[in-house]
C-alpha cells in the first residue's frame, strides 16, 4: 500500500510540471524540450534554502517556483523571439546547461554526486492539496481574457495582434506559468526524495513531459492529467526484466500511434465536466427514445 501511494505521490509531483508544460505547448503553442531544467532550479533552490537556512518546506517552495519564475522570465525574453525549430533548440540548450551548471558546483549542488540529507515534507496529502489548487487556478485563468488570448497566439499569431493583443506579452505570461509550475514541481519532488541528482532533470525527462501533454491533448487540462495518471506511473508497471529500458521506446510507439490515429490527442481540446456528462446522458437516452 506505501509502494503505490509513493507512486501515486510521484505522479502528482510530475503532473504538475506536465500542467506547466501543457500551459505553453498545448495552449499557447510554443513547445519547449528544456523544462527539466526548470524543475532542477526549483529542486536545488528549494533543497538548499530548508537545508542550510532550516525554514519551512512550504517556504521552500515557494523560493524554488520564484527563482524558476525570474530565471525563466530572463530567460523568455530573448529566446521567445525565436519562431520554430530554433526556439525548440534554444529550450533544449537551456535544459542541458542548467544540468551542467549543477554538476560543476559541488561546493554547492554536490554535483555529479549529488545532494543528500534533503528535508522530507512531500507527502501525499501535501501533493494533492497542491494539484487541486493549481487545476482550478488554471482552469479559471483558461476561462479568462488572458488564457484566452494565450489559446489565440497558438491558433494565429497574425489575428491575434491585429485585434490588439501584445502577443509577446502573452507568451511571456505563459512561460512564466510553465516555468514557475515546473519549480513547484521540482521542489516537491526534492522533499519527497530526499535527495537530488542531476540525471533525474536530463533530456529524457523534458521529452517526457512534452510527450505526455502531446497524448493528452494539446488544449486540454483533462487530457493532460489522464494522460499523466496513465504515462507517469507505466516505469513502475512496467519494472520488470529488462522491459523498463525499453519504456522510452513504448513512449514513442504511443506518440506515433497518437499522431496517425488521433492527431488532437486522447481528449484533442475538450475537458471534462458534470454539464458535458449530463448532456452526453440526455443525447444517449434521447437516441434510445427514437429507436
Amino acid at each position: 500500500m506505501n509502494y503505490w501511494m509513493g507512486v501515486a505521490t510521484l505522479t502528482g509531483i510530475y503532473m504538475i510540471a506536465i500542467l506547466g508544460v501543457s500551459i505553453l505547448t498545448g495552449f499557447t503553442g510554443l513547445f519547449s524540450m528544456g523544462h527539466a531544467g526548470f524543475m532542477a532550479i526549483g529542486a536545488y533552490t528549494s533543497a538548499l534554502i530548508t537545508k542550510t537556512f532550516h525554514v519551512p518546506i512550504l517556504v521552500g517552495v515557494f523560493c524554488g517556483m520564484l527563482t524558476a519564475l525570474v530565471i525563466g522570465l530572463i530567460i523568455g525574453y530573448p529566446t521567445l523571439k525565436l519562431k520554430g525549430d530554433y526556439f525548440v533548440i534554444a529550450t533544449l540548450e537551456i535544459g542541458e546547461v542548467t544540468k551542467l551548471i549543477i554538476e560543476n558546483m559541488p561546493n554547492l549542488t554536490g554535483g555529479a554526486r549529488g545532494l543528500t540529507d534533503v528535508p522530507k515534507g512531500a507527502t501525499f496529502p501535501v501533493v494533492l492539496c497542491f494539484l487541486v489548487v493549481i487545476v482550478w487556478g488554471l482552469r479559471n485563468f483558461l476561462r479568462s481574457k488572458h488564457g484566452r488570448n494565450c489559446i489565440a497566439v497558438r491558433e494565429e499569431e497574425l489575428a491575434t495582434a491585429s485585434i490588439g493583443a501584445n502577443v509577446a506579452n502573452y507568451k511571456m505570461l505563459a512561460m512564466g506559468i510553465s516555468c514557475a509550475l515546473c519549480g513547484i514541481s521540482g521542489a516537491l519532488l526534492a522533499h519527497y526524495m530526499h535527495y537530488l541528482n542531476p540525471t533525474m532533470f536530463n533530456m529524457v525527462k523534458s521529452d517526457e513531459l512534452v510527450m505526455t501533454v502531446i497524448l493528452g491533448g494539446c488544449g486540454s487540462l483533462t487530457g493532460t492529467i489522464v494522460a499523466s495518471m496513465i504515462l507517469v506511473p507505466l516505469p513502475e508497471i512496467l519494472r520488470f526484466g529488462s522491459v523498463q529500458e525499453w519504456r522510452m521506446v513504448f513512449y514513442g510507439l504511443l506518440v506515433v500511434l497518437v499522431i496517425i490515429f488521433k492527431p488532437s490527442g486522447l481528449m484533442g481540446t475538450k475537458e471534462f465536466s458534470i454539464q458535458g456528462m449530463r448532456d452526453l446522458g440526455d443525447k444517449a437516452k434521447k437516441k434510445w427514445k427514437e429507436r
